[in-house]
């Protein structure tokens, strides 16, 4: 057996990179290191263990759980495995895949992603009726992931039905939007999100326990914010549509919605805004309350609810740092490019990492966020990542001798329509696809990057990871 070449040595401690920094974003021990049940009293910890504050449960008749996202799974199994078994349990769970413990008292729904489906409609409808039996003796506690928008939906408009839906979900992932944009359009849509989840059991004391896909700084785009207020306007919602020329392609249903003069029930920016303390790893992001002419009721409902990040890309980003290092690699972070289009996060990431590299003989650029793709009427197999990679391939392509690989993969383990997280490329990359018939320049235009890196054996593929903590990409050298 020939020796592996340089590249392919590079291509097996990139993706140990991701694999290992991936793995140790474990959600059970970050529950661990947010809150600790003892006896009847759940405490949130602060960073040095102590504890913060305390609910004494007791003091609750019911106790609800709404789990939702890609990540729900294993946040329901920690959260219940801490948790003592107790009366007047119920809860709706729902995401892609059942969760590893075995609960009755909580009912599964295997939404879709990245569309609705029936029992996205299903879930949230269930959610709604569970929920406004609520009291101010029931406790909630929420568990939310990303993937929870198209998994978790209903709309507002009970006219509208689950093909319109899925049409409108469709337009917005190929808009070329951001994610928080996109998020922006489905909040005013929705029966569940921006706020109105939370709405549902106004009376009731909530935990919400939060795993974001989206940046910290825009925690209420995290599966639309079901539990956050809604600091978007009717105003940016017009502006959003004819930014990205989506009306014509909407259903008639949908547009007749947005086309609608009157104000959207439910949660507004001239309603008030939540204040609260939102912790990650010690730091404290406090978003202060904003000028209102009166209180509303969703300030009033929201104001005393606890929000936890248990783990974020800040996580990924800070495992893959130390594992790179460990590894011998200098590392410099640049998250710049995050929301950029594709093509542009490339450029402005080699061009990075060439102005970096004569200083160091073993160099890494990490980057973590999403990049944002505009796709054709009818795209090919790919997803964000891959459509990146291939991005810098060709890159690389025109300056032949660069020693570097680029990987980028998506932490839920899948990329767009694949079954893969991602891919990684290098200077070969071009010349390997040509000589087994793939046109790498065609397959970018036809957003079709997959089957190339399956052809190249180039795909990042972890299956489920049942975690959700945005894109990581790796730009490593040896000089």
């Amino acid at each position: 057996m020939a020796a592996p070449n340089e590249f392919e040595v590079r291509h097996a401690e990139a993706a140990e990179i991701f694999f290992d920094a991936l793995k140790a974003c474990d959600i059970a021990s970050s529950f661990d290191r947010r809150i600790r049940f003892e006896g009847d009293v759940l405490h949130r910890l602060a960073a040095d263990g102590t504890s913060s504050s305390t609910i004494d449960m007791n003091n609750f008749k019911q106790i609800f759980v709404v789990a939702l996202g890609k990540a729900a799974g294993p946040m329901l199994d920690a959260l219940l495995d801490r948790m003592k078994r107790r009366t007047g349990l119920g809860g709706i769970y729902c995401s892609n895949q059942p969760p590893k413990g075995e609960y009755s008292e909580i009912q599964f729904f295997e939404g879709g992603h990245p569309v609705p489906n029936e029992a996205s409609f299903a879930a949230a409808r269930a959610a709604l009726t569970l929920l406004k039996t609520a009291q101010k003796d029931t406790l909630i506690f929420f568990l939310i992931s990303g993937g929870g928008s198209a998994m978790f939906e209903l709309p507002l408009d009970s006219q509208i039905t689950l093909e319109e839906t899925i049409t409108f979900y469709q337009v917005l992932l190929g808009s070329g939007a951001p994610i928080n944009e996109m998020n922006t359009l489905r909040k005013h849509f929705s029966a569940v999100k921006g706020g109105r989840l939370a709405l549902a059991a106004r009376e009731a004391t909530k935990v919400n326990l939060l795993l974001p896909d989206v940046p910290l700084q825009s925690l209420d785009a995290l599966s639309s914010g079901p539990t956050f207020p809604n600091r978007s306007t009717l105003v940016e919602v017009r502006e959003l549509m004819d930014r990205y020329a989506l009306v014509p392609k909407l259903p008639e249903s949908v547009r007749r919605f947005f086309d609608r003069r009157d104000p959207v029930a439910g949660l507004s920016q001239n309603e008030g805004f939540l204040s609260c303390s939102l912790s990650n790893e010690g730091e404290e992001l406090t978003r202060p309350p904003e000028p209102s002419p009166s209180l509303s009721d969703s300030d009033e409902v929201l104001r005393d609810s606890w929000f936890e990040i248990l783990l974020s890309s800040h996580d990924l980003l800070e495992n893959a740092r130390a594992i790179a290092e460990k590894a011998g690699y200098y590392v410099v972070v640049d998250n710049t490019c995050d929301d950029w289009d594709y093509a542009e996060a490339a450029r402005y990431l080699l061009d990075r990492f060439h102005a970096l590299r004569g200083r160091y003989p073993r160099f890494c650029l990490i980057s973590v966020g999403e990049v944002t793709v505009t796709l054709k009427e009818r795209p090919g197999f790919g997803g964000r990542n891959q459509q990146f990679v291939l991005q810098c391939a060709l890159e690389l392509d025109r300056h032949q001798g660069q020693r570097l690989i680029v990987l980028s993969a998506g932490s839920d383990g899948i990329d767009g329509n694949t079954q893969a997280a991602g891919a990684i490329a290098d200077v070969t990359t071009v010349a390997r696809a040509h000589a087994l018939g793939y046109d790498a320049e065609a397959s970018l235009a036809a957003f079709d990057a997959s089957p190339l890196f399956a052809a190249l054996g180039d795909l990042v593929v972890t299956k489920s990871t049942e975690q959700n903590l945005r894109d990581l990409r790796l730009l490593i050298g040896e000089f």
